[in-house]
């Protein structure tokens, strides 16, 4: 049964590894190029309670490789045990701009696909609720799909109808044969997160109604390696997704792109719209061939795209620990804002501990009294920053660091300045 308690683990199954070789994950190339090697590190989420700094922390592997073939970039494969730890899932309805962000879409998609309460939503990696609860308000009938307990309890209790499973053409296929087809087939972040990628597509169109919609969002990997944003690149995201490889991948499993959106959600994201190959009513937008266009002439389907990356990320490391030493050389006092999981990626590779920062602050309570994995930064509630007047604030969440900061004004009162640490550090 589809509705069963299954593990909260990533979708799809472990990658294929071959006499030490990797394979691409969309069409089983052999990876031989390397983007960028970042070294060893952490699991991003795993934050550590104080009992356990003196144990034995996992550090795994980050090295990022390019199919020659299909361009697909992608996570070199690793022992990914480890990512079914006790990791706790993150609960989207924290976020209040993530809300707002999925309040506007259900608008679009109810206006757009003229949804009524005849069709049904259907979300895979559907979280705690937070997108489809707007679709039910309106009335519209749903149904999230999502591998994590947690989660998908919360969901339940918000009255989101939701089943516990992992999605792949197993629950697809059970799910048709209980009659369920989707109008609107919604998957956000979650298509870099899956192993088994064409699995996973092949069990988005098994799902669709023949008539039906996916939309799906994802960080634009453009947009990371334009903005240098390295600190994304992290153990649970194991693809980088641009338009051409992901119009290869769905146009493999009878789906095409239909329609795209630039977003600025994660650092710079895609939303793609697809339908069925043989639906002969959608037609491409002049905006998916806008954005192929841009592609192709930025080279992003060649090897000479990605030669410069990893040359001007060790020069934005280095950049940022010049001004770290130049800081504390002058006796001052730097505190974080901030502990999302990509902040292991960017302090464990520039080998930034308490040496450099004293501590980190977050707004998630769950966090508080918990430490960084790998450098054991502390982690304390946003009203230490008052407590303790640091010279310098450097804003790990690089993401949103235009939301944050309006929030850290206050600082100023007493000479403090934001930092900023990518794509160089600047004092802002």
């Amino acid at each position: 049964m589809v509705s069963t308690l299954s593990p909260s683990v990533p979708l799809g199954s472990s990658p294929q590894i071959i006499a030490g070789s990797a394979l691409c994950r969309a069409c089983g190339t052999e990876l031989e190029r390397t983007v960028i090697d970042l070294g060893m590190a952490p699991l991003g989420g795993r934050y550590l309670r104080p009992e356990q700094l003196r144990q034995m922390e996992p550090f795994y592997p980050l090295h990022l490789q390019i199919c020659d073939h299909c361009f697909l970039v992608q996570l070199s494969p690793f022992d990914d045990g480890a990512l079914r730890s006790d990791e706790d899932p993150c609960f989207s309805s924290s976020s209040p701009s993530w809300l707002e962000h999925a309040r506007r879409y259900s608008e679009r998609a109810i206006e757009e696909l003229r949804l009524t309460p005849a069709q049904l939503v259907v979300e895979v990696g559907s979280n705690d609720g937070y997108l489809l609860q707007y679709f039910a308000a309106r009335g519209i009938p749903v149904l999230g799909i999502d591998a994590a307990a947690k989660v998908a309890r919360a969901a339940i209790a918000r009255d989101v109808p939701t089943r516990l499973a992992r999605f792949d053409r197993g629950t697809a296929t059970a799910l048709r044969e209980e009659g369920i087809q989707a109008d609107l087939l919604i998957g956000n972040n979650v298509l870099d997160k899956v192993h088994e990628v064409n699995d996973f597509v092949a069990a988005m169109k098994r799902l669709l109604a023949p008539r039906g919609v996916i939309t799906m969002e994802f960080p634009y990997l453009m947009r990371l390696i334009d903005g240098i944003q390295f600190d994304t690149i992290r153990h649970n995201r194991l693809s980088y997704l641009s338009l051409c490889a992901v119009t290869s991948l769905l146009g493999a499993n009878g789906l095409t792109i239909y329609d795209v959106d630039e977003l600025d959600t994660h650092g710079g994201s895609l939303r793609i719209f697809a339908c069925h190959s043989e639906d002969p009513l959608r037609p491409i937008t002049p905006r998916v061939d806008s954005l192929m266009a841009r592609e192709r002439a930025a080279c992003i389907n060649s090897p000479e795209y990605y030669t410069s990356f990893a040359n001007v990320v060790r020069d934005a490391k280095g950049k940022l620990l010049e001004f770290l030493i130049g800081a504390k050389r002058d006796g001052k006092s730097i505190a974080g804002y901030g502990a999302p999981a990509s902040s292991a990626t960017l302090l464990n590779y520039c080998g930034i501990h308490t040496d450099f920062i004293d501590y980190t602050v977050d707004t998630d309570p769950a966090k508080h009294g918990h430490y960084l994995p790998g450098t054991h930064i502390p982690i304390h509630p946003p009203e230490r920053l008052a407590e303790t007047r640091p010279d310098y604030v450097m804003i790990l969440s690089t993401c949103v660091k235009e939301e944050i900061l309006p929030q850290l004004d206050y600082i100023k009162t007493w000479g403090g300045r934001c930092v900023s640490p990518i794509p160089q550090a600047q004092l802002l």
